[in-house]
């Protein structure tokens, strides 16, 4: 095998660069690493919220989780069918509405999207360090949704339903070659059905290798204070809290 003069690069990122080359070809370690993180990638698509640990957790951080279900009723309508994923079935939009809530400032929804993985894997430690936070600012907080076959907009219909001015949608990020467990967080002012991307911020890459939970948490902490400062969310709302992740 022939070194790529390149291969230093490879201790500053996770990127599939400088893997070396035997004639014009891939080596075939490289080629068998490359194949093993696909097959990650689309395991982590079909995977499955392990919703009785999750909810049975939730509850000890935020007692009385709710457990709702898309219109998409498996995986394979919510893969061909985004607009179902996007909208709660019958009984889960009835099971809200006869919640006896009062009004509340954040409404947290959690969905599999595409990657139940992720879900499974960092939601507890997030939501650990940050609704004590949240609790301790001031925050009024509805019952915490965990939603199958959910996309980002079905939060918009949850928190509309509990009366909350502010959403904040965890849901699993499309799955990449090398980060197949990658959390996303979706925050929305004045959620309610039809909004569309321009009205939400993201908060990309939530895991250990990527952003760390304790700086995804101030970072998230320090969207909600603004949106429920300035009334208002997405493309209208900059994020100047600066900061760096240190490694």
């Amino acid at each position: 095998m022939q070194t790529d003069p390149w291969d230093f690069l490879q201790t500053y990122t996770a990127a599939r660069i400088a893997r070396g080359r035997t004639g014009h070809s891939l080596p075939t370690r490289a080629l068998l690493d490359f194949q093993l993180d696909h097959a990650r990638a689309r395991d982590a698509v079909y995977s499955t919220l392990e919703t009785g640990r999750l909810l049975a957790d939730i509850d000890r951080i935020q007692p009385r989780p709710v457990l709702l279900q898309s219109q998409a009723m498996d995986r394979k309508t919510y893969l061909q069918r985004p607009d179902q994923g996007r909208r709660l079935e019958a009984d889960s939009w009835l099971r809200l509405k006869t919640l006896s809530t009062r009004p509340a400032d954040l409404s947290i929804v959690i969905a599999d999207g595409l990657s139940a993985t992720a879900i499974n894997t960092h939601v507890i430690p997030l939501l650990t360090q940050l609704v004590p936070e949240l609790v301790a600012q001031g925050w009024s907080l509805a019952p915490i949704c965990l939603v199958q076959q959910g996309r980002v907009a079905i939060a918009d219909e949850v928190a509309h339903a509990l009366k909350a001015s502010v959403t904040l949608m965890l849901i699993g990020e499309r799955p990449g070659l090398t980060s197949p467990d990658s959390m996303g967080a979706y925050l929305t002012y004045a959620p309610r059905p039809g909004l569309t991307d321009e009205s939400r911020n993201c908060v990309s890459n939530i895991r250990p290798e990527g952003m760390p939970y304790e700086f995804a948490t101030q970072k998230l902490l320090y969207l909600l204070t603004e949106m429920k400062t300035r009334k208002l969310s997405g493309v209208e709302l900059k994020d100047e809290m600066g900061g760096i992740i240190e490694s």
